[in-house]
């Protein structure tokens, strides 16, 4: 039987430039970095774009700052197989394919419950930016650098386990294909997989970002009505509008609970998701359902966020707060389903691209969504055709 090489006996020569985060609230160095040949199980990626989340804004401000450094970020990505490695057999080189943050093992309790985005190995190798053995494939010199999420999409390359590439079929630009690996399957998936809205309830979207938005979308498609969202930036709610909100309420000047209260006719909504995770939002999600409503919590918050309700809001009237992380959703079947939705005009991807930025504009990027600008800004490797 021959030796399979250590992830340090792989690195060959092959490098790539990257956004190196090397301190919080330091601006990203682009450098050059070595990246290891794909091992057994693994798949090299060549990226085509990235979009800029808020969890790359929560590492690179401090508010999660147990994460390791020096580290590549970026976790939203797409882009074309270059090579797999041994005992891959459902990706191929040449195959365009979306990113998925949290490759999932396959054979623990959860994902045999068909739980794969609540994987019982993701403690230890997504959460900790390590492949399942643990190592990195990105070095500098000698130093290993981290993936952010196990994917690192602020650079030209990603050598990422089988399970986290789902191929898709057809001509996507690579900047819309990206959006499908966060905001669009979290947001969507927050809708169809995680609250299960029934159609003609009525909800609200606290937040409209690029998640938030994707939660419109989805509610959208579920013929919710009222369909009520809620910023404070006058741009993020007329794209709202554009994507299927009923009512808008601008929160920097009217309070939303109070607002919400005077649409629904004083009951409250049957759906409240979150997008932002904030204290104050999270707070008024759980504040605004109507008897049997359910808070969906999508948004994630900086580490430590504490939040306080009157549990009587729960016990007494029947409503429920629901987690919701990446959407539930199960990428390989997912993922090609939301890119349909895209190519037969029921998803919107084209306006939830802000901008396109070379990969030197990624400081830009992460400042303009730190200010609340934008819906999603993409950083973009190749040029895409529209």
């Amino acid at each position: 039987m021959t030796a399979i090489p250590a992830p340090s006996e792989r690195f060959q020569g092959r490098t790539m430039r990257a956004a190196v985060m090397r301190g919080i609230n330091r601006g990203l160095e682009i450098e050059e970095l070595e990246i290891a040949e794909p091992g057994p199980g693994e798949v090299l990626v060549r990226l085509g774009a990235s979009g800029v989340c808020r969890s790359d804004l929560h590492v690179w401000n401090g508010d999660w700052p147990e994460v390791p450094v020096p580290i590549v970020l970026g976790h939203e990505g797409a882009g074309v197989v270059e090579e797999v490695g041994s005992r891959v057999d459902r990706v191929a080189p040449g195959e365009t394919a979306i990113l998925s943050w949290l490759p999932s093992c396959g054979a623990c309790r959860s994902c045999l419950a068909g739980k794969p985005y609540l994987c019982l190995t993701a403690p230890d190798t997504v959460y900790r930016h390590v492949m399942p053995d643990g190592t990195t494939r990105l070095r500098s010199g000698d130093e290993a650098v981290h993936s952010f999420l196990t994917v690192g999409s602020f650079g030209e390359f990603a050598v990422v386990p089988e399970s986290g590439v789902v191929p898709i079929e057809g001509t996507v630009g690579m900047d819309r294909a990206a959006l499908v690996g966060c905001a669009v399957a979290t947001g969507f998936g927050a809708v169809a997989n995680t609250a299960r809205v029934t159609v003609g309830a009525s909800a609200a979207v606290i937040g409209c970002g690029g998640v938030g938005l994707s939660v419109i979308q989805a509610c959208r498609a579920h013929v919710t009505a009222p369909l009520i969202a809620v910023d404070r930036d006058a741009s993020k709610l007329a794209a709202a509008r554009d994507f299927g909100a009923t009512h808008v309420i601008d929160a920097s000047r009217s309070d939303p609970i109070s607002a919400i209260a005077e649409i629904s006719g004083g009951v409250g909504v049957e759906f409240a998701f979150e997008a932002i995770g904030l204290k104050a939002t999270i707070e008024q999600a759980i504040s605004v359902l109507a008897p049997g409503g359910m808070a969906v919590l999508v948004g994630m918050p900086a580490e430590g966020v504490m939040v306080e309700f009157d549990p009587n809001l729960l016990a007494g009237f029947g409503r429920r707060v629901l987690g919701c992380n990446y959407g539930s959703c199960n990428p390989p079947i997912d993922f090609p389903r939301l890119i349909d939705l895209y190519r037969h005009g029921h998803l919107d991807l084209d306006a939830m691209v802000s901008s396109r930025l070379p990969l030197s504009g990624v400081d830009e990027a992460l400042a303009a969504l730190d200010r609340g600008d934008g819906i999603r800004n993409v950083i973009v490797y190749e040029k895409e055709q529209s």
